[in-house]
């Protein structure tokens, strides 16, 4: 499950971007810039992008419901980065991380408690100190 996490959070070919929202290069600036900075090089119009192009498909919506999330500097409150985006990925990866630290320490409580008893420290409980034992049936 830890895998899994790493896989769901930094691979788009198992989980595509399409299903799951960008992943965290594809929703930086940093990794949008290198892809404009790219095809300005290939003579691309600043409208077209030729090369890298599926990866940027989540910075050019514009709602008109969102115009009063403005922010006083021209930036946008909800502008899709790599802060403040919260996509299916995010949950999906955050999901695995969280289930695969419980197997973890899963293993190792049981990898303890084999330790013990192969080490002759832990016996057992004694049935005959169980307190069911001593109750009287239901019916």
């Amino acid at each position: 499950a830890l895998f899994r996490a790493i896989t769901v959070w930094f691979n788009n070919t198992a989980c595509p971007s399409d299903f799951y929202g960008p992943t965290r290069l594809e929703a930086s600036k940093v990794q949008a810039f290198t892809f404009l900075v790219r095809d300005q090089r290939l003579e691309a119009n600043t409208r077209e992008v030729i090369f890298g192009g599926e990866t940027m498909r989540f910075w050019d919506l514009r709602c008109p419901w969102l115009e009063p999330l403005r922010g006083p500097n021209g930036g946008v409150a909800t502008e899709i980065n790599a802060v403040n985006f919260v996509s299916l990925r995010s949950w999906l990866a955050t999901f695995h991380f969280v289930l695969g630290f419980f197997i973890f320490v899963r293993h190792l409580w049981h990898a303890g408690r084999a330790y013990a008893v192969a080490a002759g420290f832990e016996k057992g409980i004694d049935c005959d100190f169980e307190p069911v034992l001593s109750m009287t049936p239901l019916n």
